[in-house]
């Protein structure tokens, strides 16, 4: 995606948000980009970034979209809000870059991994690009944040913008494998036709919710299961 759809008109190339899609969306999304809310959450993006610091990078912003054309999707993760500490999003949803320390509940995906699946996750790499190359859509509700304000750009505009997404990959594609962790993801997805796709619920994988149904819920193996059943090439976790 080029720099126009959050940048003014007026507005000089080099000071807008440099964001990129994978042409494949830009079709599947394209009635959504001149309906009012996304011009009021274009505005309001393109402000945050130019007066406040906000996460992720500018350009990682469809990250999840960028690495995972629509046709390849396999899996939909779906998280919250990008991780609002310094140098932790990366535009996946769980994911943080090569080198930063893993958060706790991407420790406890892994853990999850191995127990569930018996070896270890393919990669440690808390990146999760491997994932993203493989057909694992790592989508967030909200696909920015301000640095330190957990949940400050909810509301604006972006909860629309990917239940478009969603919406998109339930009834355009079959046999996709949704896992919803948590109660908010559970109710972002809590309309897909369960005929059609394999929707997987459990806990959050958060300390604090981990030990509540996240750990022993067996979704890594499920899912290959399912995906295999269906003639489809399953995930290396």
């Amino acid at each position: 995606m080029t720099s126009s759809l959050f940048e003014k008109p007026e507005q000089p190339k080099e000071t807008a948000p440099d964001v990129r899609m994978h042409e494949s969306w830009k079709a599947v999304l394209k009635d959504e980009f001149n309906k009012e809310y996304f011009k009021e959450l274009a505005r309001f993006v393109r402000e945050e970034y130019a007066v406040r610091t906000v996460y992720p990078p500018a350009k990682y912003i469809f990250r999840a979209l960028d690495f995972c054309p629509f046709d390849d999707v396999k899996v939909i993760i779906l998280g919250q809000d990008p991780y609002h500490g310094r140098g932790q999003a990366n535009g996946l949803c769980f994911a943080v870059d090569k080198g930063v320390s893993l958060p706790p509940s991407l420790q406890n995906i892994f853990k999850e991994i191995e127990d569930d699946t018996g070896k270890p996750p393919a990669s440690r790499d808390g990146d999760l690009l491997h994932w993203a190359k493989q057909g694992v859509l790592l989508l967030n509700a909200t696909l920015t944040v301000r640095a330190g304000a957990a949940g400050s750009h909810q509301h604006k505009g972006w909860e629309e913008r990917t239940d478009a997404i969603v919406k998109a990959l339930a009834e355009r594609r079959e046999h996709l494998v949704f896992l919803l962790w948590g109660r908010y993801a559970e109710e972002k997805g809590k309309w897909i036709d369960r005929a059609r796709h394999l929707v997987l619920s459990a806990a959050h994988p958060s300390p604090y919710s981990a030990a509540n149904g996240f750990f022993g819920c067996k979704h890594f193996s499920k899912t290959n299961e399912y995906l295999k059943m269906h003639g489809i090439k399953p995930i290396e976790w």
